[in-house]
């Protein structure tokens, strides 16, 4: 049967022939309309649409930028995109409360990369050992010429792991091997030089003298980066004396606070329905600087989650510990970041929130990115052992709830007085503005 919303070729037509066909097919021509009233004059268009595939518009998101963050010393802007409205806030509002009490410290662990080439072989696993010095021999200098510019700015390969996969079949083995990019993300380094691994193998498997007949039987599956980076990891912390921990307005003392606020921590590491949520906010603060900086958000998420359940259950990314007399908190989680190549200087936005960083290292990007999800983490859990998470969050949604209703300026000023110490809905928010009006 010939179905017009089956269509070959789309990827094909320009974009103009993609959204009349989508009006024809899909949307009435007042919705058809939205796709057009969000491009952008000249060249820069051009440069979004090649950044995805069938592409029909933009879809804008808010940039924001988190004031006051003292990071190791130093003082930044942060800049965030998200559409969440109370997460801007309150990275603002935890960097202004530790402002005063030293600010954030962060140090990156580690900063090594991992890439996988899966391969079937014919010899036996007791082999592995006397072959790998040579082998890493061979693919290191047949792949010098693509690693020679990493190299010179401090990364490139530094390590293979040769390992037995019996689990998955009996001639599955893999080579694990770890990369420093520098100042670049490395997806295309990595797979490019894995790739190059791959095809070295299979002329290993054909040509090495140190084979026998029995062991040249060699098959690469697939050759690619992990997402999993538990060696490139930061960490991030605030501490200060517990007698400072005052909550103007919260009604708790600052012990009684401290005390609570660890508590909420434990609960994170312990139960995961809990976890999940706590780190949730985290990745709030993370995800708002990545997708600022034009950074893979996707990755990070994948990579987080994986490090939070590194011991086999589902736990918070934080920790919080007092002693007699001093609070602290801090973060650990992996980022694997780059601040050259790719978004980072194709994207305009991408490239000026570097600049408002002050042109950041990928080590120093991290620490900063922590210390915006550490931040993230300590507003929320404030809210949550003291006035309530509905308290902030509903005073955000409000200008939502108001927006939906194309509230005037003077519908909001009144709104806000109205609904101040009250319970925000959007059936409440509809009466007070009809109401009004």
């Amino acid at each position: 049967m010939n179905d017009p919303k089956r269509i070959n070729g789309f990827s094909r037509l320009d974009k103009a022939s993609r959204r009349n066909w989508l009006r024809e097919q899909f949307l009435d021509t007042e919705a058809a309309t939205v796709l057009s009233q969000f491009d952008v004059d000249g060249a820069l268009q051009e440069v979004l649409d090649n950044f995805s595939e069938n592409t029909v518009a933009n879809f804008p998101m808010p940039f924001g930028v988190a004031p006051n963050f003292i990071v190791n010393g130093k003082t930044y802007a942060v800049p965030m995109v998200i559409e969440e409205s109370s997460v801007v806030a309150a990275a603002s509002a935890a960097a202004k409360y530790w402002m005063p009490r030293g600010g954030f410290g962060a140090e990156v662990l580690s900063a090594e990369k991992l890439g996988q080439v899966h391969f079937r072989w014919s010899g036996s696993p007791e082999r592995r050992a006397a072959l790998l010095p040579s082998l890493c021999t061979r693919v290191r200098a047949q792949t010098a010429h693509l690693t020679e510019r990493m190299d010179a700015r401090g990364g490139g390969v530094r390590n293979i792991v040769w390992k037995h996969l019996p689990e998955i079949a009996p001639d599955c083995y893999q080579l694990l091997v770890s990369f420093g990019t520098a100042d670049s993300m490395g997806a295309n380094f990595i797979n490019t030089v894995l790739e190059a691994y791959g095809q070295e193998l299979r002329r290993w498997a054909t040509d090495s003298p140190e084979l026998t007949d029995d062991e040249r039987d060699l098959e690469v599956i697939m050759a690619i980066l992990s997402n999993h980076t538990p060696n490139c990891v930061v960490r991030a912390w605030v501490s200060c004396p517990i007698e400072q921990m005052n909550v103007p307005g919260s009604g708790v003392d600052a012990a009684d606070f401290a005390r609570r606020f660890k508590l909420a921590v434990d609960i994170a590491r312990q139960d995961t329905y809990r976890a999940v949520t706590h780190n949730k906010g985290i990745m709030n603060g993370v995800d708002a600087v990545v997708l600022a900086t034009g950074n893979d958000f996707r990755a990070i998420e994948a990579a987080a989650h994986a490090f939070a359940a590194q011991d086999g259950t589902y736990r918070s990314l934080s920790r919080c510990r007092l002693t007699s007399d001093t609070f602290h908190f801090e973060l650990t989680l992996p980022l694997a970041l780059g601040t050259v190549g790719g978004l980072t200087k194709l994207h305009p936005l991408a490239n000026l929130s570097l600049q408002l960083l002050g042109q950041p290292s990928a080590e120093e990007l991290m620490c900063v990115m922590a210390a915006a999800g550490l931040a993230q983490n300590f507003a929320a859990l404030r809210s949550l052992v003291t006035t309530g998470i509905q308290k902030g969050h509903m005073k955000m949604h409000l200008q939502n709830i108001l927006s939906s209703f194309n509230a005037t300026t003077e519908e909001r000023t009144q709104a806000e007085c109205h609904f101040n110490g009250k319970t925000v809905s959007h059936h409440a928010v509809r009466a007070f503005v009809e109401s009004m009006r």
